[in-house]
């Protein structure tokens, strides 16, 4: 990075290439062709690995090394990313995926509502418009979900979005480097579908695909994203989150063919438009104000 990049910008570009990977996540965990619990328990053991020996290394040649769990608030935050893994992993075999990635982009409103709640960083006008906007689109996906079977699906990637909001509000909070925190945090799934595995036994039919998720897509996505709070704010980063609610529906229905209802599109035109809109405003806005000062 060079060093006459501001942390702003900085904070933008490490967000915006961890929200480019993220987007591989789910394509990979369908090509892996196997049950949630096997996933689970093999995407978490993957991301362990990779995160033990890249921290590793990385104190091998250097002190400035950042904790795998930064005190009370990496536990927190930790805790947040455990819930987030389970939810989404689950969402994934009980809903389309592009029910799950526009629901998971609701993380940017929760953001918003709880940095206005316990940070203090009260929302603009324009910002509680755009919220509106995305609660209308939200409902018309989860009012398809009831209609087709897929609420359930919907309710876990919801709470999966509200697990992310929570654990970006607490990393801002803290002003901690949190970036090794959530890769640590698969030790709660790695536990869970341990326990499963243990008595029925692991079924994947390619595992290459979730080892090659949990060793390199999911390590980079989230060192990133749990990176980026420290220099710019809660919503700027759940922004992010918006490249996967793009980019995940088109990968799987190039892969799979799984195509959307007409619905659920309506309302993840309607969500992505608000987003987009809106971040542009912030973008805008923070311009501004770095030229102000």
């Amino acid at each position: 990075m060079s060093e006459k990049m501001s942390p702003h910008t900085k904070g933008l570009l490490l967000t915006a290439i961890g929200g480019l990977a993220l987007t591989l996540d789910i394509p990979l965990i369908k090509l892996s062709q196997g049950d949630v619990w096997s996933i689970l328990l093999l995407r978490g053991v993957s991301t362990l690995v990779a995160a033990l020996v890249a921290w590793l290394a990385w104190r091998a040649v250097s002190r400035n090394v950042p904790p795998l769990i930064p005190g009370k608030a990496g536990l927190a935050v930790a805790a947040c990313y455990g819930v987030t893994s389970l939810c989404f992993m689950s969402a994934v075999f009980y809903t389309s995926t592009a029910n799950l990635v526009f629901c998971v982009a609701f993380s940017t409103v929760f953001s918003t509502i709880l940095s206005w709640l316990f940070l203090r960083e009260v929302p603009r006008p324009q910002t509680l418009a755009a919220i509106t906007v995305m609660i209308v689109a939200i409902g018309l996906i989860v009012q398809d979900g009831l209609s087709s079977g897929g609420w359930f699906g919907d309710m876990l990637a919801l709470f999966a979005a509200l697990a992310i909001a929570s654990a970006i509000v607490i990393s801002r909070a803290s002003g901690r480097d949190m970036g090794f925190t959530p890769l640590i945090a698969v030790v709660v799934p790695i536990l869970i579908g341990g326990s499963v595995v243990a008595s029925q036994g692991l079924n994947i039919q390619a595992p290459w695909w979730i080892i090659l998720d949990g060793l390199i897509v999911i390590p980079i996505a989230f060192f990133l994203l749990a990176t980026g709070p420290k220099y710019i704010s809660g919503p700027e980063v759940a922004m992010f989150y918006l490249l996967e609610t793009v980019l995940a529906p088109i990968w799987v229905w190039l892969i799979f063919n799984e195509v959307p209802s007409d619905q659920s599109l309506i309302g993840g035109a309607i969500l992505i438009g608000a987003l987009l809109c809106h971040s542009l405003w912030q973008l805008n806005q923070s311009r501004r104000r770095r030229v102000t000062a």
